[in-house]
């Protein structure tokens, strides 16, 4: 009986040890400021993407707050995607719009030197 309360205890502490050695995300959570800003500098404001961004940022304080490391960087990690997912989208967008502009213009050369 001795024996197994020991070895329930040493399990019961490896638990807790692998449960506590998640290292704190601080540098992800750096990373994921940094990649909610660049969302919001190339116009992604209004992007469901960078409110989802925000949202899980929010949740990794909140988890990292309430000391759960890896919850924290899992959420942290989520921000960062989302917010990268939304400056890629309106980039995609802002490409899209510059490649009709310049293939008018070129409609228009070619309009132009038919009619030479």
């Amino acid at each position: 009986m001795l024996v197994n309360s020991i070895r329930y205890t040493f399990l019961l502490l490896a638990a807790l040890a692998g449960c506590s050695s998640d290292p704190l995300p601080t540098e992800q959570l750096r990373v994921t400021d940094e990649a909610i800003t660049q969302a919001v500098a190339s116009g992604a404001e209004d992007r469901r993407e960078l409110a989802q961004a925000r949202e899980h940022a929010a949740q990794a304080r909140a988890a990292l707050a309430n000391g759960r490391n890896k919850p924290a960087r899992l959420e942290a990690e989520r921000a960062e995607l989302d917010a990268r997912l939304a400056e890629a989208l309106v980039l995609r967008t802002q490409q899209q719009a510059r490649t009709a502009q310049l293939q008018g213009r070129i409609a228009r050369l070619r309009q132009q030197l038919e009619g030479r």
